[in-house]
């Protein structure tokens, strides 16, 4: 049981930093002895878990993919219950994202009640920066790999409130961890707004939920709404942690 919490623990790592880092580095984040790292990567290279790139470092292999749509997939369903309570104690449409490469892909939504509600399109992708789901989940990630994410994606203006400098996204993120919420403030579509959170502890989160809704109904850090959040979240959180029998 150990070389097994071991061997995901250097994926956990892997993943937080981008999908790739050298044995050292590796070692040094894990606190595991170099030869204990390089048996538990030579074990996962032979499954394709993860493979060495042409700078000798070690990255994510492709044997996961399969396994993430998968996760992908059920968790959208999962996690329905769950956005249909935040919906009904807000009133407001609900939302679940996740990060897939440089994107935000939205796996699962819950209307709300309202006549003039907002929709996102399940499935659908967008780039991180100007959205509260987006901020959320780069926020607690190696500022190096989202430095190189967002050297890749840019920062295209969406609306004129749309963040479009590293220095000002950087400054946006170290507020999100400081109050462990995210607003997208007309950022992503004009007169809408969106409120997000992590589900679990922000270090380790790669799943999270939110609240849109126009910016007339809705405003930045609502209490009511970031509180409805933050437990529909928990409880989301409890159940992925312990999933029934």
């Amino acid at each position: 049981m150990q070389s097994v919490d071991r061997a995901l623990l250097l994926l956990e790592l892997l993943a937080q930093a981008g999908g790739r880092l050298p044995i050292t580095e590796l070692a040094q984040r894990s606190a595991l002895s170099l030869g204990t790292v390089h048996r538990l990567l030579s074990s996962l290279a032979a499954r394709g878990y993860v493979r060495q790139d042409p700078e000798r470092r070690y990255a994510l292999g492709t044997a996961l993919l399969p396994l993430g749509d998968a996760a992908t997939r059920l968790l959208g369903s999962w996690a329905l219950p769950f956005l249909t309570q935040l919906a009904e104690q807000c009133g407001e449409t609900s939302n679940l994202a996740v990060l897939e490469d440089d994107h935000v892909v939205y796996l699962a939504q819950a209307p709300g009640r309202h006549r003039m509600r907002m929709f996102t399109e399940v499935g659908r992708r967008v780039l991180p920066h100007s959205t509260a789901v987006g901020k959320v989940l780069l926020a607690w990630q190696d500022e190096d790999h989202v430095r190189r994410l967002l050297t890749r994606t840019g920062l295209p203006a969406r609306t004129p409130r749309t963040l479009t400098s590293l220095a000002a996204f950087a400054r946006e993120l170290e507020t999100v961890r400081e109050r462990g919420w995210a607003v997208d403030d007309e950022e992503e579509e004009p007169g809408v707004r969106c409120l997000a959170v992590p589900v679990g502890p922000g270090p380790g989160a790669v799943v999270a939920v939110s609240v849109s809704a126009p910016a007339s109904r809705l405003t930045c850090g609502q209490p009511d709404v970031v509180a409805a959040l933050r437990r529909v979240a928990g409880e989301l959180a409890g159940s992925l942690a312990s999933p029934p029998r």
